[in-house]
């Protein structure tokens, strides 16, 4: 997992790891979700994984337009 950024300073994003169709992402709670092109759309997905790299946005854009579209919750 690589550290997210969290250049707004109050993100609940704590890290993540991209893969080819998918992104993993753990939250301040210690959560780990999995969501994927099959469980969020392609387009989130890829947007959520330009976010993350950016290191801006990404919490907000999941509450938003994701909410429950995770393939798993890993932890």
């Amino acid at each position: 997992m690589q550290r997210y950024r969290n250049l707004s300073g109050n993100s609940g994003v704590v890290a993540f790891a991209l893969a080819h169709d998918a992104i993993l992402v753990e939250f301040e709670d210690g959560g780990i979700y999995l969501y994927n092109r099959e469980s969020a759309g392609r387009e989130r997905v890829e947007r959520m994984k330009r976010l993350a790299l950016e290191g801006r946005g990404l919490s907000t854009y999941i509450a938003r337009h994701v909410r429950d579209g995770y393939a798993a919750k890993l932890r």
